[in-house]
């Protein structure tokens, strides 16, 4: 059987993701009720990270050590890849001795040459392009709160960044509306806008892409690698804030995501996290149960 890996949402079709939101509410509760899963048991988990984490590296480890396996943290400065070695021979060396690997990094194409040499599933945590780990928990958290998303609105406020660009994908995998409201120069990939043209929108400004959404998503305005724009994306992105009153201009029951960490004042008001419609510490608690999920189908080839 052919090695799957998860490097974007597209790795996956909506049965399988389906399956896969099913499975993880499933350990969720299961978790929260106290029993004990062994499902990974003598199963390892490679984690390479040259970006730095707080949820990724915590939802990872502990999902594996949750599941009977382990994992294990590798970086840079304390391996080889920091000394120049080439991706097609670590990822040779690496996947001979683990059972999948999950790798966060800044470009995408360095993830698709280690899968394409890597004898094991490999899991995209976060490249620049897309972050497809943290859509499965958003997709989980909907469905825990509001059911299935099929035919919903939801709307992007803020920066065409990697999260952007995996709602992008969503939106075909899971059959809703997205409108996204970006300042002009902060778009989205336009060839990727145009695969997806009948399912997303473009337009201009937040108050028309939350007029009646089901859910509003965001994220910081300057992500890591970007510091030096900071002052620069301040000013472009200074009307792009979510705030109850841009909540106020959604469905009455529109919930509210943000993939942390958040910047209050900035892309967040103050006061969003705690607005009756944010269930972004559901989401950010998702990311452990789905990713869950994920490494059972990748590793095991089954959800049970």
């Amino acid at each position: 059987m052919a090695v799957r890996h998860f490097l974007t949402l597209n790795d996956l079709n909506n049965d399988e993701l389906t399956a896969l939101l099913d499975h993880a509410s499933f350990l969720r509760r299961d978790w929260r009720a106290g029993n004990v899963r062994n499902s990974l048991r003598n199963r390892v988990l490679a984690m390479i990270f040259e970006k730095s984490s707080t949820r990724t590296r915590v939802s990872f480890e502990a999902g594996m050590t949750q599941l009977g396996g382990s994992a294990m943290f590798l970086s840079p400065k304390d391996t080889q890849l920091g000394r120049g070695e080439p991706i097609d021979d670590s990822a040779r060396v690496i996947s001979s001795m683990v059972d999948a690997v999950m790798i966060r990094t800044f470009a995408h194409e360095k993830i698709d040459r280690f899968a394409a040499m890597s004898r094991v599933p490999v899991i995209n945590a976060l490249t620049d392009d897309f972050h497809p780990c943290q859509l499965l928990a958003d997709m989980q958290t909907y469905r825990e709160h509001r059911g299935s998303i099929a035919d919903a609105t939801v709307a992007w406020i803020g920066d065409g960044n990697n999260m952007c660009n995996s709602y992008i994908n969503a939106a075909r995998q899971f059959g809703f509306s997205l409108r996204v409201a970006c300042p002009e120069g902060y778009a989205p990939s336009q060839p990727l806008l145009e695969q997806h043209r009948d399912c997303v929108e473009v337009v201009s400004g937040p108050e028309e892409a939350a007029r009646g959404a089901h859910l509003l998503v965001t994220d910081v305005w300057a992500s890591m690698g970007q510091e030096s724009e900071q002052s620069a994306r301040m000013k472009a992105f200074s009307r792009f804030q979510v705030s109850p009153q841009l909540m106020s201009l959604a469905d009455p029951d529109a919930l509210f995501m943000h993939c942390l960490p958040a910047h209050r004042g900035e892309e967040i008001s103050a006061d969003m996290l705690d607005h009756p419609g944010s269930v972004v510490w559901h989401e950010a608690e998702n990311r452990l149960h789905a990713q869950k999920a994920l490494l059972e189908f990748l590793i095991l080839g089954t959800l049970d």
